[in-house]
């Protein structure tokens, strides 16, 4: 038995590998056999990505973390195709059984009901308004939103219900949404924030490869500011040796385009996250992968990741602190800290109920293909 080829990274992907789901029963273990062999380029094979239609029961996600400042969340999406290798969202893919490699990437879910399961939460007796974080866990302005528009229609019934949210996003399509952004912005019930990792766009091509370019998203920042849209930046993750050393100079450009706001995250990197970000590291940074790695320990206590609420976010330990002081003082000069919470500063007193409310789905013995129902 041949031992298994380096792995190698694969244009337009972020992940290098489609690494077991940790619910997986059964174990794989790659070898060469002789047989397979990759393309006449010299590249890994290219991964298409595949939009699967799922109807879901519920839309509205609630937590109760202390260190994240919305309790309520919505996600048009499972999956994302911007493919961030440091994506934390990427163990969810395990529920569906499917690897967060890979397929997280590239076998996505739209949830095409989204905006009719919104308006009948918010139609419910007993709903009590509080602002919504749109995009979250994955992005909502993904490319596949230019085909679905699920994102669009979320935001049309909140816009008609009065109803805060709040954006987070790396794609520049949310410049399409500016009308009803802005309209609510200027109600006081919307706001945004732009992630920008690096200013480099050969690390930003090789970390989150479909997402915009660093560029791209500078102007967007201006687009939304000019439109009187409050809007923040998001430095996540920082990274250790590869974007840590960019922190002033993307703060710096991002209040220049017209941020008011900034925050930070220091690089998590939650079960399948680890195995992932590591190959990664080995594929495009083999010469800094073990610095990188030792940094990220010092600030989890000497493990790769730390859950801990009081320090998965900022870590602690020396390097932490640094870059907390960096950040900070930065944050201080450029005047970009006096904003607080942008969720806090939200207005959702002239909420009103949604007048239209589409019935519940009746359960069916078949469907349109005439299929029949086991039960």
């Amino acid at each position: 038995m041949l031992p298994p080829k380096p792995l190698a990274p694969r244009k337009g992907r972020g992940a290098v590998s489609n690494v077991q789901g940790r619910y997986e029963v059964n174990g794989r273990e790659g070898f060469d056999d002789g047989w397979v062999h990759d393309d006449e380029e010299g590249g890994a094979a290219a991964f298409k990505t595949h939009v699967t239609d799922e109807y879901a029961k519920t839309i509205l996600s609630r937590n109760a973390s202390p260190d994240i400042p919305f309790n309520v969340s919505l996600n048009p999406y499972r999956g994302c195709e911007h493919g961030c290798i440091y994506c934390f969202a990427r163990p969810t893919h395990s529920y569906l059984g499917l690897s967060p490699g890979l397929d997280f990437e590239s076998r996505l879910f739209a949830k095409v009901n989204a905006p009719e399961l919104l308006r009948r939460e918010l139609a419910k007796p007993a709903y009590v308004p509080e602002s919504i974080a749109l995009g979250v866990n994955t992005d909502a302005y993904q490319p596949c939103e230019r085909q679905f528009g699920i994102t669009r229609r979320v935001l049309e019934v909140l816009n008609q219900c009065e109803h805060p949210v709040g954006l987070i996003t790396k794609s520049s399509l949310i410049e399409r949404d500016i009308d009803i952004i802005g309209a609510m912005a200027a109600r006081r019930q919307a706001c945004a924030s732009i992630t920008i990792t690096t200013l480099d766009p050969d690390i930003s091509r090789t970390l989150e490869p479909r997402a915009a370019a660093p560029a791209r998203r500078l102007r967007t920042i201006r687009r939304l500011a000019d439109a009187g849209i409050p809007v923040s930046v998001s430095v996540a993750p920082i990274i250790p040796f590869v974007t840590e050393p960019e922190i002033e100079k993307v703060l710096e450009a991002a209040h220049d385009a017209g941020a008011i706001g900034a925050h930070y995250v220091v690089l998590r990197l939650p079960w399948e996250v680890n195995p992932l970000f590591q190959e990664w590291l080995q594929a495009h940074f083999p010469d800094r992968a073990q610095r990188v790695m030792n940094r990220v320990r010092e600030m989890h206590g000497g493990k790769d990741y730390d859950s801990d609420f009081s320090m998965r976010m900022h870590g602690e330990g020396v390097w932490a602190d640094l870059i907390r002081q960096r950040f900070s003082k930065t944050v201080e000069r450029l005047g970009m800290g006096s904003n607080g919470s942008r969720f806090a500063k939200l207005d959702f007193s002239r909420f009103r109920k949604p007048l239209v409310v589409p019935p519940a789905p009746c359960r069916q013995s078949g469907n349109a293909t005439g299929q029949l129902d086991l039960f």
